[in-house]
C-alpha cells in the first residue's frame, strides 16, 4: 500500500502592526517624558532616555508597537499627560 504524503505550506498570515508615534514639543522636560514612557508603555529607564533623545533630535519616533486595541489605551495615557502622541 502506497500513502500519499502531503505537505501543507505555512500560510502567510497578514498582521497589522501599529505604532504609537511620540512627537516631540518644547513643553516636557525630558524626565516626564522618561517617567511617562517607563510606566505606560513598561520601557526600562535606559529605554524611555534613548527614545526621548531620539525624539528630541529627529522630532518623532515609534515609541511602542503592536496592535491598536492594545496601543490605543497607551497612547491616551501619554496624551492625559500632556505628551504629543498618536497611534498608526
Amino acid at each position: 500500500m502506497i500513502k500519499e504524503l502531503t505537505t501543507s505550506k505555512p500560510t502567510a498570515v497578514a498582521i497589522e502592526e501599529n505604532q504609537i508615534i511620540l512627537f516631540n514639543d518644547d513643553v516636557n522636560t525630558f524626565e516626564w517624558v522618561i517617567k511617562s514612557l517607563v510606566e505606560i508603555c513598561g520601557h526600562t529607564e535606559i529605554q524611555a532616555e534613548q527614545c526621548a533623545l531620539i525624539v528630541h533630535h529627529k522630532g518623532k519616533y515609534p515609541v511602542k508597537s503592536g496592535a491598536k486595541e492594545h496601543l490605543l489605551p497607551c497612547c491616551s495615557a501619554l496624551l492625559n499627560r500632556g505628551l504629543n502622541a498618536e497611534v498608526q
